[in-house]
């Protein structure tokens, strides 16, 4: 070969080690949509996403160089989750983790191919996301957070910590695909208890106030608070107008009582990001997510709040104290 033909030769290959190099990278670096009903600003949403961030930076993922995360939020709103849909779909994502019903609905017939990573939800067999825990079926798997018996431990603890509540109120959003079942699983609780139930169905914080004023005008009452994006968006009002009517109250969640709740009990929701991270890691290696089982919580937290307490007159007993994970003082 003539020199000038081999200077040719070397030159052309060395122009095109870059584009190919740039290729590869982009081959190797994955897109991982994030959509979720709350606020982006929400500290308590930014810790899950970061919890999640980090499950996945433990199995090897590198975010910026092999892995992407694409994230959306107050995808509550009917408009903002159409049109955040529309434009993770649009992405091309590997794996789309989200929490929010409506979205997931939306995703499966939009973009049935894309697999979906639920960290939270309460009944995704009901809601027609999967076949069976054991084995979904199809494009979505992921945690649940909600059992049989949890509506249960909440009014037992709410009755441990205020003894003297003879009276129950669940404060659900109607909007919310899950409220039966919330209804259902407290009522049979509080019947099993002969203890009267109220719902107080409510979509903003004017009707929090209205609502719970005019529960509060009996005494003995409690309130119990599931889980849901109202309650966690809608968290410090709830908070103040159960402060305002002196009302025990348990929550599903520790950072209702680190804000001063009462009471919370429920999954620890930072494990449970950081396993959805054990689930998509899978997914981008290769597996399919009609074989991954849906799996439940395993750890739970007790938080209990005493200043509050103290506020409400209750006299919480060392047995309890004991009990929980955590107590604010």
């Amino acid at each position: 070969m003539k020199r000038r033909e081999l200077i040719t030769l070397l030159g052309g290959a060395a122009a095109g080690w870059p584009l190919k190099a740039r290729a590869q990278r982009r081959e190797r670096t994955k897109r991982i949509g994030w959509l979720d009903g709350t606020s982006g600003a929400d500290p308590e949403m930014l810790a899950r996403l970061e919890a999640f961030r980090r499950g996945l930076e433990a199995l090897g993922w590198v975010e910026g160089r092999t892995v992407e995360i694409v994230a959306r939020f107050d995808a509550v709103d009917p408009d903002r989750n159409r049109a955040h849909v529309a434009e993770l779909i649009a992405m091309a994502p590997d794996v789309i983790v989200s929490a929010n019903p409506p979205s997931i609905s939306a995703l499966m017939k939009e973009a049935p191919a894309i697999p979906i990573v639920f960290p939270l939800m309460t009944d995704p067999i009901a809601l027609g996301f999967a076949k069976s825990l054991a084995r979904p079926g199809g494009n979505v798997t992921g945690f649940t957070h909600f059992g049989e018996t949890t509506a249960a431990k909440w009014l037992e603890l709410l009755r441990e910590i205020a003894p003297g509540v003879i009276r129950i109120a669940i404060l659900v959003d109607p909007r919310n695909t899950n409220t039966d079942l919330y209804i259902a699983s407290v009522s049979s609780a509080a019947s099993s208890l002969r203890i009267p139930l109220t719902v107080a169905r409510t979509s903003d914080d004017a009707e929090v106030e209205e609502l719970v004023a005019a529960f509060a005008k009996e005494p003995n009452g409690g309130l119990i608070v599931p889980p849901g994006p109202f309650g966690q968006v809608h968290r410090k009002a709830i908070l103040k107008v159960a402060a305002l009517h002196r009302l025990p109250a348990v929550y599903p969640w520790r950072y209702f009582v680190v804000d001063g709740g009462l009471i919370s009990y429920g999954p620890d929701l930072l494990d449970m990001h950081r396993r959805t991270a054990s689930y998509v890691d899978r997914i981008l290696k290769g597996a399919n997510p009609a074989d991954l089982p849906i799996q439940g919580p395993t750890k739970f937290e007790l938080v209990i709040n005493l200043k509050t307490a103290k506020a409400l007159s209750l006299d919480v007993s060392l047995h309890l104290q004991q009990l929980a994970d955590e107590v604010i003082e």
